[in-house]
């Protein structure tokens, strides 16, 4: 068979000349490793096209230069040498090159109070950019939480001393009748709402870091926080996850004002961008709030 040249008109003059600010693939499949689990990712690859007259990048290369970091923990070294390598096979195209890969980190997490244990995902990801010889490094994490309203928790308070007045108004009191009608649906007149909340941490990696500490923040938010979501449990372990949630109520404003005390001296990362997420169940609308520190990330 005799051996011909294919064309390849992305190497011509672009009709339209111009600069672009990034040109490459997103949604990328790619097997890796995080905190030593196996992740699924999702990959975005990109470099900036600088030469104005050119027609288009290479995305084969970045494609294949990915492959590095598969079925791998991925660690800051070898995110930073991928996007060196992004430059390198764009030179006189690309000045700037940037990479990101998301996926659900699975941890296995205990119970409150029984033996047992159950696997939960939390959303993580990791993103590279690369300005000539200045690399920056971000991780994000996503961690679900329950959150009581105070707020409601004290209209409920006052329902029940209501209920109370009118059930014992004229009627002496032992400690057997109070006990039974604090366990009856009479002592229970109202219950303050809570949801499903979310904090998203986004943090540069301090420049002495080469393994993205996802444990140890995961671990910090859920014990700042007091009321991270279960996986298996017993009514044991319910019946604590009630007493957790009704003695730490939180607005949004709370949990953030907590999480920027938390995070400002984690090991590890330089600053930080946090945002509470409370998906409300009184309304139909989110609560939210954010705050953060050090937070210099270029996107």
């Amino acid at each position: 068979m005799t051996s011909r040249q294919l064309e390849d008109v992305a190497a011509g003059t672009a009709t339209l000349g111009g600069r672009l600010r990034w040109v490459g693939m997103e949604e990328i499949a790619l097997p890796v490793q995080l905190a030593g689990r196996p992740v699924d990712a999702q990959v975005a690859a990109s470099v900036s096209l600088d030469d104005s007259a050119a027609r288009g990048i290479h995305m084969s290369r970045l494609y294949l230069l990915l492959e590095s970091l598969a079925e791998r923990e991925v660690e800051v070294s070898e995110l930073s040498a991928v996007l060196q390598a992004f430059l390198e096979s764009h030179e006189s195209l690309s000045e700037q090159a940037a990479l990101s890969l998301r996926g659900n980190l699975t941890l296995r997490r205990p119970a409150l109070i029984s033996p047992l244990s159950g696997w939960k995902a939390y959303p993580v990801a990791l993103h590279g950019w690369i300005d000539g010889d200045s690399i920056a490094t971000r991780l994000t994490l996503t961690v679900e939480y329950s959150s009581t309203c105070p707020r409601s928790a004290a209209l409920a308070r006052q329902l029940i001393q209501e209920q109370f007045d009118r059930d014992f108004r004229d009627v002496e009191l032992d400690h057997a009748t109070l006990r039974q009608w604090l366990g009856s649906a009479r002592g229970i007149a109202a219950t303050p709402h809570s949801q499903r909340s979310q904090a998203i941490v986004q943090a540069p990696l301090a420049a002495d870091a080469e393994t993205p500490p996802w444990q140890m923040l995961i671990e910090r938010v859920e014990q700042t926080l007091g009321t991270a979501v279960q996986t298996a449990v017993k009514r044991v372990d319910e019946q604590a996850f009630a007493l957790a949630n009704g003695q730490n109520t939180m607005f949004c404003e709370d949990a953030a004002r907590r999480l920027h005390g938390a995070l400002s001296n984690a090991p590890g990362i330089a600053g930080f961008h946090v945002k509470v997420v409370h998906a409300e169940s009184l309304h139909a609308h989110d609560a939210v709030a954010e705050s953060q520190a050090n937070w210099w990330w270029r996107d």
